[in-house]
């Protein structure tokens, strides 16, 4: 697909070319493809390296070099309710790499913290990160990279400026 980008997303295809769908032009389409193909490397690879699902390695990711915390405040920093985590916590515990403990302030809330072998497969997934980082930006240069951050952050606000307004549309 040879086109030329436009601030609508479309522009006419090249002679002898099929016409796409106008909406994969969009940069909106284009970046979901980027993220959707970063997401599904990062998925094989931390596979790979720990042996966990991506909800798993999300968890594990999560809970870190942290101190312990709640299930609702992991549920809040992974963007899932509890829930949805409940079956993969009981995965990570049955393989030993988070404990669960009471909370010495609240006995009805349940901590949990990354073991010895959870905090090795946090690092490795990291560390996996860190390479997969540095290969998808190796060949921008300093002022390309910050500009590119600057970029992004930008039409982060606006997008979440976006979703407040389709959360309030009726």
């Amino acid at each position: 697909m040879n086109q030329t980008p436009s601030r609508d997303g479309w522009t006419a295809p090249e002679p002898g070319e099929s016409e796409p769908a106008p909406i994969t032009a969009m940069l909106s389409s284009r970046l979901m493809v980027l993220a959707n193909l970063l997401k599904r490397g990062a998925i094989l690879r931390y596979k790979r390296l720990t042996g966990l699902s991506s909800v798993e390695f999300g968890l594990v990711a999560s809970l870190g070099r942290r101190p312990p915390m709640s299930v609702a405040r992991l549920a809040e920093a992974v963007g899932q309710d509890k829930g949805q985590i409940s079956r993969a916590l009981a995965n990570l515990v049955s393989r030993k790499l988070i404990a669960k403990s009471a909370n010495p302030k609240d006995s009805r809330e349940v901590l949990i913290s990354l073991t010895a072998a959870g905090l090795a497969a946090h690092d490795a997934i990291v560390e996996g990160a860190q390479e997969r980082n540095r290969r998808l930006l190796e060949h921008l240069s300093a002022a390309e990279f910050d500009m590119l951050l600057q970029q992004v952050d930008q039409l982060t606000a606006i997008a979440a400026e976006m979703l407040e307004s389709e959360k309030n549309a009726r």
